[in-house]
């Protein structure tokens, strides 16, 4: 190891160098030109070292230091010691760096640093997808020109660290935005913009769905609530009239015992987020019987039914889910579909897997519907429901259900023609 250089050592390093040409200058003469020569080679010798230094420093990319001698090698180790840790220092701060990028792509959220004049420093890929930005060709831009509306720019200059501030995102209108600014570095802020799209639909179904409980209970309950006031008069309900109010409050009540038999299955099966699909599931058994209910259910329309069932064909999955799916679509055929007209369901595999039809010859729903028909509570014709008994859920329901199944429901229909309800299994569920 080489010990650095002091005063002690330089002066000890001249003296030794002079002292021979002193001593030959001393005793034969000519000691001012002898000690003029020493000190020229002196200075040659530093200009040599000189030279190396600088070709080491800016033209070689070895780390390892040139060779030199006398006070020049505590020099050359000594940048040496310094460029080495200087190098390991960079390095962890390349890695520091390098995993805060890291943690910030794999954020939820979008993520942009910029400084106190609002000139862009970094942000992560997400930022780039939601707000449009580009890395690193918009490192510097004013962060007001890259997002332009004018609700931005005004929570810019406000400078409202930690509020959170809401608008549609400026590349997919669809889409709503969460931003939150607080203080990152010196004179540098950290932007977090979070999609909360989702969140905003799901605060607006969930608006929706307690206006339309709340709506379909208060009809039910106001009938009930009218004949018990009537009820408290004996005079008023007696003879045809006491047959004709039990039969409403019966009707009402069975609608309102309906309507809580769907929302508890639809919650029950939204609960389930993820369900095991190794319960065999006998298909062809639950169409024979759902056959007989059907039915029964179309009493004196005398229906026209044809289920055309692959008896060997079940599958693997939830047996209530699959069940309430497919109750669902064929109840629905029966109470739309004009009396003595015919209702054909068929179970059969095809290529893709086991796939379920039900058909029939109702009034058909128009283009505009079919895409809402899925929605909670949403109705074509209203009037029609409430005639029917429907809820407005049955369709939620089959969606939820095949969801879990790895299947999603496929509609066509034809005003005045009919309609298509029906859904493909995957061919790894057929047993």
């Amino acid at each position: 190891m080489v010990e650095r250089l002091t005063w002690k050592k330089l002066a000890l390093e001249l003296a030794f160098f002079y002292l021979p040409w002193f001593v030959i200058g001393w005793f034969f003469g000519g000691l001012p030109w002898l000690l003029l020569l020493a000190t020229v080679l002196v200075l040659l010798w530093n200009f040599y070292h000189q030279l190396k230094l600088s070709d080491w420093l800016w033209k070689e990319r070895s780390l390892t230091p040139p060779s030199g001698s006398g006070s020049w090698t505590p020099l050359f180790n000594g940048i040496y010691r310094l460029q080495k840790r200087n190098r390991r220092r960079r390095k962890e701060l390349a890695n520091l760096i390098r995993r805060f990028r890291n943690g910030a792509e794999s954020l939820p959220d979008a993520v942009v640093v910029f400084e106190h004049d609002g000139s862009i420093v970094w942000c992560n890929k997400l930022a780039q997808d939601l707000l449009g930005f580009r890395m690193p060709d918009d490192a510097g831009q004013y962060i007001g020109n890259l997002i332009r509306t004018p609700e931005f720019i005004e929570y810019l200059s406000r400078a409202e660290l930690g509020e959170a501030f809401e608008m549609r995102s400026p590349l997919h209108v669809s889409k709503t935005l969460e931003f939150r600014t607080m203080p990152y570095a010196e004179g540098e802020y950290l932007m977090v913009v979070r999609d909360i799209t989702q969140l905003k639909q799901l605060e607006g179904m969930r608006r929706n769905f307690f206006a339309n409980v709340s709506h379909e209970l208060r009809t039910p309950m106001t009938v009930l609530r009218g004949y018990l006031e009537m009820a408290e008069d004996p005079d008023m309900l007696v003879g045809p009239m006491w047959d004709k109010a039990h039969g409403v409050m019966t009707e009402q009540l069975t609608r309102m015992e309906g309507l809580v038999e769907q929302l508890l299955t639809l919650s029950k099966i939204e609960a389930s987020v993820k369900i095991a699909l190794d319960q065999k599931v006998n298909v062809p058994a639950m169409l024979d019987v759902l056959q007989k209910e059907a039915q029964a259910l179309s009493g004196d329309q005398a229906h026209e039914f044809e289920f055309d069932v692959d008896h060997s064909l079940s599958v693997l999955g939830d047996d209530d889910q699959l069940r309430s799916a497919i109750s669902n679509l064929v109840y629905n055929a029966v109470k739309h579909t004009p009396a003595s007209a015919k209702i054909a369901v068929r179970w059969f595999r095809t290529p893709q897997g086991p796939r379920l039809e039900v058909k029939d010859s109702g009034e058909g729903i128009a283009p505009q519907h079919i895409d809402r028909l899925t929605e909670r509570f949403y109705r074509v014709d209203k009037a029609r429901s409430r005639e029917t008994g429907g809820s407005g859920l049955g369709l939620a329901i089959v969606k939820h259900a095949l969801n879990h199944h790895e299947s999603e429901l496929e509609i066509y229909s034809k005003v005045g023609k009919g309609s298509v309800f029906s859904f493909t299994l995957p061919e790894r569920l057929a047993c």
